[in-house]
């Protein structure tokens, strides 16, 4: 029997309330389901997943898109005392190879179709014997299919019992994304998801009558913790379209009856880009987290859609959520990613010591969601945290006057010109002031007098023109001279990740090769 929390005892709503909507497309009806139902199925799930020889520890992929069947065999898998390991079902098949054998896959689900089609998946599967199922909603039985494909390495293992998650099981692991590095591998346990869950209740004061629009890919952090798990655990309910779809999201969000949001930055301004809906549904607050919100774009949506912006700072290794501005009548302070939430934050010098207030050092916290250490990476455990058991972010930043953190960027991207440190964040939020600016990013260059240089990639508003020393005039009224842009790369597209993060390393790399390839022609 379970002592403490997990994703099994952490869904609290009523019986007959609903807990999850996927809304209808053209020629779908939409699928409503209550946590009874929702309940009953996991359970059903749960029993088909172990009558297939999956047990305790056993890593199940899921590579579906956003889906009630995501749902579903996700949280059986952690019932069922096995490692949910969502991936990205739009990786090439090397991808889903690296994926596969770093977690040691047992089975990995894929939509239907995907067997027949031999899909990437299916291929990278094959290849380390992992067994391949397909799992898709059943209209006509009215469940969740879980059709094996293969057994591979679960042939012969039998059924086995059917298990009670425990607080200190992994439930889930993901990668970090690699910005800096080789992507670590992070097992996060049911307490660690749970105690979130609770912060993210708490911070927001979400209650049975909230419901979300889920627009985050549930193979992300962001998506799964805030927009899945919190909801579930207080009773509400989310919307799940398939995929963030701008065209679609103020009907859904309508239709549906949803009063709050959490999002990147980057889908907040896609948002921005499109009509506006008359009249306007109230929202009670809108969340933005996983990078930085430009004070800008916090202000064009307070004042486009009347909600508070409540910025968030998240980590893959904190279970998502470590801080937040908090809801109104508290102050909300654009530029700050807000106050620990549940954590406790502290700002470190490179020796492990407290700074003043004020002061710049590296982001570090403590609390029950922070995962325990990478998987199988001693080297990085050995340098994450601190002798006092602190988790270092990589991250530098301060603490304000009210407590509220300021980032400043990460330590490995901060651009050192000739020993003046700069803020990429600092830059990237001047440049968002820019009316012909659409999107910014800025990161470090190589250079032989300075040993860095400050460098721009800049995506222009549909009809408008700048040029370089136009940009770097403009710049230059606004920051010191040692920050201006050296180089500056026009883009029509910023290369980001899936979730629509930017990555300063790959933009960089993207605009540098671009130049280079540029300057031989």
């Amino acid at each position: 029997m379970a002592v403490g929390p997990t994703l099994q005892t952490a869904i609290q709503g009523e019986d007959g309330t609903v807990a999850v909507i996927v809304p209808a497309r053209p020629g779908i009806d939409a699928v409503n389901v209550t946590y009874k139902e929702l309940v009953t199925e996991v359970d059903s799930f749960q029993q088909k997943l172990a009558a297939i020889g999956l047990g305790l520890g056993s890593p199940v992929s899921i590579a579906t898109v956003n889906s009630y069947e995501f749902i579903i065999s996700f949280l059986a898998a952690s019932w069922q005392r096995g490692i949910a390991a969502p991936l990205n079902p739009a990786y090439k098949q090397d991808e889903f190879e690296f994926y596969i054998e770093d977690v040691k896959t047992a089975i990995i689900l894929v939509p239907r179709g995907a067997y027949q089609s031999e899909s990437p998946a299916v291929k990278a599967a094959r290849k380390f014997k992992s067994a391949i199922a397909e799992c898709y909603w059943d209209p006509i039985k009215k469940e969740v299919a879980l059709d094996v494909k293969e057994l591979g390495q679960l042939g012969g293992k039998g059924k086995q019992p059917i298990l009670k998650p425990q607080p200190e099981d992994a439930a889930l692991v993901l990668h970090t994304s690699g910005t800096t590095s080789r992507p670590k591998v992070v097992p996060l346990s049911h307490r660690n998801l749970t105690r979130t869950m609770k912060n993210i209740q708490a911070t927001y004061q979400l209650t049975p009558q909230d419901r979300t629009m889920l627009v985050m890919p549930l193979f992300h952090v962001h998506g799964l913790v805030c927009g899945l798990l919190a909801p579930l655990s207080t009773g509400g309910s989310l919307i799940v379209p398939s995929k963030f779809s701008a065209t679609d999201f103020w009907r859904d969000f309508t239709t549906y009856s949803a009063n709050w949001y959490t999002a990147v930055p980057t889908i907040h301004q896609i948002l921005l880009r499109h009509p506006t809906p008359i009249p306007l549904p109230p929202i009670r607050f809108i969340r933005s987290c996983s990078s930085p919100l430009s004070p800008t774009v916090f202000h064009a949506l307070e004042d486009t859609y009347k909600a508070p912006v409540l910025e968030a700072y998240a980590m893959t290794e904190a279970a998502h959520q470590m801080t937040s501005n908090p809801l109104p009548p508290a102050q909300r302070k654009p530029g700050t990613v807000g106050l620990g939430q549940g954590v406790e934050v502290v700002i470190l010098d490179e020796a492990g010591a407290k700074v003043p207030q004020g002061s710049e050092g590296e982001i570090c916290i403590k609390g029950e969601n922070v995962t325990s250490g990478y998987l199988n990476n001693a080297a990085a455990n050995a340098t994450a945290y601190t002798a006092d058991g602190y988790f270092r972010t990589g991250d530098q930043g301060k603490l304000d006057r009210d407590g509220y953190v300021e980032i400043t960027g990460r330590i490995k991207e901060l651009i050192n010109k000739g020993g003046e440190k700069i803020s990429p964040i600092e830059l990237d939020n001047v440049l968002a002031r820019h009316p012909a600016i659409g999107e910014a990013v800025s990161f470090a260059v190589p250079d032989e007098l300075f040993g860095q240089e400050v460098g721009v990639a800049v995506v222009l508003k549909p009809g408008k023109t700048l040029t370089q020393d136009e940009l770097r005039g403009w710049v230059g009224d606004k920051l010191a001279k040692f920050k201006v842009p050296k180089q500056v790369y026009f883009t029509d597209v910023m290369p980001k990740t899936a979730t629509g993060k930017i990555q300063r390393r790959i933009v960089a790399e993207t605009m540098q090769k671009q130049a280079s390839r540029m300057s031989k022609l």
